[in-house]
């Protein structure tokens, strides 16, 4: 039997071992979420040059030895093609090529950051002179800067984690995990698109659209958790939670856009439930769904294989959810 100095020491070698836990845990999470928000920067992001084709050329190559790399750059005919494209979400911005020079076609519904960014660039282009700009597909009004979309899109990654580890751990049965996990789901989304489309006002689409973003979303990262946490029990709630939030929120670029952070992190990100759900709502809530298509699809993949996981998983909450009586006579039989 251990001595009274080694059940002394004992609590206080566990301290520290939790204090240096800690202390590593926040060493990494630190940088994982300021490092992507202090080097936006552009990174292949997609911008076109519309006018005709020896003055948009000349522009193009004037983007391209400005900033290396930094553009992935489309030449169109002329402005009615590159609004398309802004409204389709091929492209954040368009540098149109006209009569009176040079005029800036954006997007800040796809993201206010870019169209920031874009704009201060192209007053660089243009000798500091000012250049017109179009909003293309605005911002919602009462949220011009994004902050408010960004900042409603975590409580829907938070709640969800929630959930999903809730629905896991307190209920037993299969059947009933399954039922809650499409309950919560379709709650999510009319009550999210009830709050921040008709009270909040930040997003201006159809509501039945964002509802479903919304809910596809919630129910994706929710059974991820739960799938996980079937599956592995404990480990598996908190390796869905790193998935969900800890690495999927900073990753996400809700608040700017995947280009701008370093890579292969910004492409990596929108692989992520919490990324492929911003992209989704934003294309839901201002561009008629159209740029969705990889974020549904990622976001349906999630739904199934975590449903798939909670209806396979064997981890029972509270020990086995057998009925009472079945034991009995199984026990009965034994003896």
């Amino acid at each position: 039997m251990p001595g009274p100095s080694s059940r002394v020491r004992s609590p206080w070698l566990l301290a520290v071992l939790l204090a240096a836990l800690a202390v590593g845990v926040q060493a990494l999470l630190v940088p994982l979420f300021a490092a992507p928000a202090a080097h936006l920067a552009p990174r292949d992001l997609p911008v076109a040059v519309a006018g005709p084709a020896p003055a948009a050329a000349e522009l193009a190559g004037r983007l391209a030895a400005a900033r290396p790399g930094a553009f992935a750059v489309t030449t169109l005919p002329d402005g009615a093609a590159a609004d398309r494209a802004l409204r389709d979400r091929e492209v954040y911005a368009a540098f149109v090529v006209g009569p009176d020079g040079v005029a800036l076609h954006t997007a800040p519904a796809a993201s206010p950051t870019v169209a920031a960014l874009l704009t201060e660039a192209s007053a660089e282009l243009s000798g500091d002179r000012p250049v017109p700009v179009v909003a293309a597909v605005p911002a919602d009004p009462d949220d011009p800067r994004g902050a408010g979309f960004a900042a409603g899109f975590l409580p829907l990654a938070l709640t969800s984690m929630l959930a999903g580890a809730l629905l896991v751990l307190l209920v037993a049965r299969r059947g009933a995990r399954l039922l809650g996990l499409l309950g919560y789901g379709v709650l999510a989304g009319l009550v999210g698109a009830a709050v921040l489309h008709g009270w909040l006002g930040v997003l201006t689409g159809s509501g039945w659209l964002e509802a479903g973003a919304i809910g596809l979303f919630a129910l994706a990262a929710a059974s991820t958790v739960a799938g996980l946490g079937a599956l592995l029990g404990g480990p598996g709630v908190g390796l869905g939670a790193l998935l969900v939030f800890l690495v999927g929120n900073p990753l996400s670029a809700v608040s700017a856009a995947p280009e701008l952070l370093p890579q292969p992190w910004g492409t990596l990100g929108q692989f992520l439930p919490v990324g492929a759900g911003g992209t989704l709502l934003r294309s839901a809530a201002f561009f008629d769904g159209a740029g969705g298509a990889r974020a549904l699809a990622v976001l349906a993949g999630y739904a199934v294989v975590g449903l798939a996981l909670v209806l396979a998983g064997r981890f029972r909450s509270g020990g086995d959810a057998e009925p009472a009586p079945e034991r009995g006579r199984r026990a009965k039989v034994t003896v």
